[in-house]
């Protein structure tokens, strides 16, 4: 057993990185994504975590959480995760849900770097592979953009899943949604599994009836088909399709997640975003003890090990926008050839941050 070993003051940081073309889902457009990056010390070991959030998120772990952190052993990962909730009861949980996991994924990364173990052994294995799906197919697509990202997971990685954007236009435009299915069904052939997101641009109704369309196609995952607010939505929809009706990216503690689950078959978890690899852990068991499997949502590097370690995991998202950053900001991420990632590379999580090579996108 190591002897207690005291956390530094956390080093944060913020880069901005532009897209590599124009992305929109049903509700939003964008055109860059903003990484903030934590780095912890402790002993000789130094442990990294991130969330995609507002550049804000770093100053919110430079002036509160990191305060509350350090000095304390670095090995008690709950005191740790509880010092930062405290911490921030005036600024309100769900403002600093993010900056909260990245530093959380931070601490249990040093955790593992301190026992000099791969983090999916500190944690536990449940499976040695982890299910994979792509995710991209933004609304700003053209077709052959479309059919080219998709062949690529499908024919070129053999990917056996895959998800795209539609509630185009906050539902505005649901024929062009279908005829975009029509086609991804048509690249990906009959084999292959076909997922929607909508990011809750569609109403209730409308929901119900384009959902019935997408049936036809073989689309088995109805993505937030309503706001993920509207949980009565959620609920009825669902009841009314027969393809899974999913949700919870947005979540940031365990009561949203309590709320949530009555409505959906399949709960959605992002460890970016919810309160780190603790809070996912924990969202993960209240699920199983509702008999639901979870999906790790985007930031696929950074569940890859704390998804091998639960039993009702059905999969991550190997979304496009983070492949691509953490592809760029890290060594050592996961070639998901085959449809699955193995998170078995290395202490910690098994990356490192290739400082020097992102210098151009830092914005804090």
């Amino acid at each position: 057993m190591k002897d207690a070993v005291s956390i530094e003051r956390p080093a944060v940081s913020a880069y901005t990185v532009p897209a590599d073309a124009p992305e929109a889902d049903g509700t939003f457009a964008w055109d860059t994504t903003t990484i903030v990056v934590v780095e912890i010390t402790a002993g000789d070991a130094t442990g990294t975590g991130w969330t995609y959030a507002p550049a804000s998120a770093a100053a919110l772990v430079d002036e509160q959480l990191g305060p509350a952190v350090t000095g304390l052993d670095a090995l008690d990962i709950p005191t740790a995760h509880d010092a930062m909730t405290k911490a921030v009861r005036n600024t309100g949980r769900p403002a600093a849900a993010c900056a909260i996991s990245a530093v959380d994924i931070a601490l249990w990364d040093l955790k593992a770097r301190l026992i000099e173990l791969p983090l999916v052994r500190l944690l536990g294995a449940a499976r040695d592979a982890v299910p994979v799906y792509g995710s991209g197919g933004f609304t700003t697509y053209h077709d052959t953009h479309l059919a080219a990202q998709l062949n690529g997971w499908v024919h070129g990685q053999h990917i056996p899943r895959v998800k795209i954007k539609v509630g185009e236009s906050r539902g505005r435009a649901a024929a062009r949604d279908v005829s975009r299915v029509r086609t991804a069904r048509q690249v990906i052939g009959p084999q292959a599994e076909l997922y929607v997101d909508a990011n809750g641009g569609y109403t209730r109704k409308q929901a119900v009836r384009v959902g019935r369309v997408l049936a036809e196609h073989g689309v088995g995952w109805f993505e937030e088909p309503v706001p993920s607010d509207d949980l009565r939505g959620l609920a009825l929809v669902r009841d009314a399709l027969v393809c899974d009706v999913t949700a919870g990216e947005y979540g940031h503690d365990l009561p949203y997640f309590t709320r949530m689950i009555p409505s959906v078959d399949c709960l959605q978890v992002d460890a970016t975003r919810c309160g780190g690899l603790t809070e996912w852990l924990r969202a993960a068991a209240l699920a199983q003890a509702h008999g639901l499997e979870v999906s790790a949502h985007c930031a696929p590097h950074a569940h890859a090990a704390v998804a091998a370690c639960v039993p009702n995991l059905r999969h991550i998202e190997w979304f496009h926008d983070h492949v691509r950053i953490e592809s760029m900001f890290f060594a050592g991420a996961l070639d998901p050839t085959g449809g699955v990632v193995r998170p078995d590379g290395g202490i910690g999580h098994g990356l490192e941050l290739r400082t020097g090579d992102v210098e151009e996108f830092r914005v804090a």
